[in-house]
């Protein structure tokens, strides 16, 4: 049923993921290569370049958070870009432990620690510290690129075919917080995932995707733009999204609005660039606007991947997912639960036992 749920999609794989065999590690990169450069061109738009120079500031610290189970820090991180200088804050949680932790950079609708979408304590809890921070610290989420990161990046100039649009940036802040935490000591630096919901979850899926040094991804009610096949989606369109936020992407982009068929990859490719690492996908039975089955549909057409590199990404009956379905068994994890679009306890436990004990 799932194979022919995808027939019915026509996607688009680039010749590399065609065949049967092996990829070589040569093969992948190169598949991997061109991914990269059609979702920037004609998606995302293309990240800004690495800082030229990071520093951080701890300006916060409270040794007792959750009941002395954890160390609660607040950060300031400065980068050097374009000739100028920018911060932005993060929080940082820390549990007490005796050897490095895993780590979840968290990119938040809000600067709340603890937040209705982030269960600090939780987490911790799992054995695992949590790095936030708010998205609109970062660049405003409307259409100036003008201020923040965008202004900086920018500097008055107009935006051109293939210029970053504000995933980019927040995705790229994502980054500067993963470069602070892979030379903490007390954090495994091959253990760094990244996660967010909704518009959010779409920048984690970006970010995961350019930077291999995640070791996972997570995205909670992604949609269009995320986890979301756009061919044959239902909700949110192409037209719909480029036509309220068309600053979260590159301006070529909306050119693909009612003819989702012309775009030269699916929101697959973007999923399949975590191969051979760690994905998952969480979707909300009432979230129609998301489309659960076209975010389970872009696991499973992306799994082709993971199997050409000699793994397993998707392991799940073969049908469409029903509520309550969790599956943990191969690279790509994915559960739909009841309920709207929000990001839960449940979704947060459910990721957690994916990622920590693979």
């Amino acid at each position: 049923m799932i194979r022919e749920e995808l027939a019915k999609r026509n996607l688009p794989y680039p010749a590399a993921m065609r065949g049967e065999g092996r990829l070589s590690p040569e093969e992948w990169e190169s598949c991997r290569a061109e991914l990269k450069e059609l979702l920037c061109r004609y998606e995302y738009g293309a990240l800004p370049t690495p800082p030229d120079a990071l520093s951080a500031e701890i300006f916060e610290e409270r040794a007792d958070y959750c009941a002395g189970k954890a160390i609660l820090r607040r950060v300031r991180l400065t980068v050097s870009l374009c000739g100028r200088e920018f911060s932005f804050p993060f929080t940082y949680v820390l549990p007490r432990a005796e050897k490095p932790v895993p780590a979840v950079v968290f990119v938040n609708f809000r600067p709340d620690v603890p937040d209705e979408y982030l269960p600090t304590e939780e987490i911790c809890d799992s054995g695992a510290a949590v790095a936030s921070f708010y998205y609109e610290d970062v660049t405003a989420d409307n259409g100036d690129f003008g201020s923040g990161l965008a202004g900086v990046w920018y500097q008055g100039r107009e935006r051109a075919a293939g210029d970053p649009g504000k995933i980019a940036f927040w995705a790229w802040a994502a980054m500067r917080v993963l470069d602070w935490l892979r030379a903490r000591p007390e954090i495994d630096p091959m253990r760094i995932a990244v996660a967010g919901h909704s518009r959010l979850g779409k920048t984690a899926l970006f970010a995961g995707a350019m930077d291999e040094r995640f070791c996972a991804a997570y995205s909670n009610n992604s949609g269009c733009g995320g986890a979301a096949l756009s061919r044959g989606k239902v909700g949110e369109s192409v037209a719909r999204i480029t036509e309220v936020f068309p600053f979260w992407f590159c301006p070529d982009f909306a050119g693909f609005a009612g003819r989702e068929e012309a775009l030269p990859f699916d929101q697959h490719a973007l999923l399949a660039l975590m191969a051979p690492r760690l994905l998952y996908v969480a979707s909300a039975a009432e979230d129609g606007w998301a489309d659960p089955a076209s975010e389970f549909l872009g696991c499973a057409a992306a799994s082709r991947a993971w199997e050409l590199l000699g793994g397993q990404g998707l392991i799940a009956p073969d049908r469409l997912p029903q509520v309550g379905d969790t599956f943990h068994a191969g690279s790509i994890g994915y559960h739909l639960r009841a309920g709207t679009h929000s990001l839960s306890r449940y979704d947060w436990g459910r990721f957690l036992e994916f990622w920590l004990q693979k």
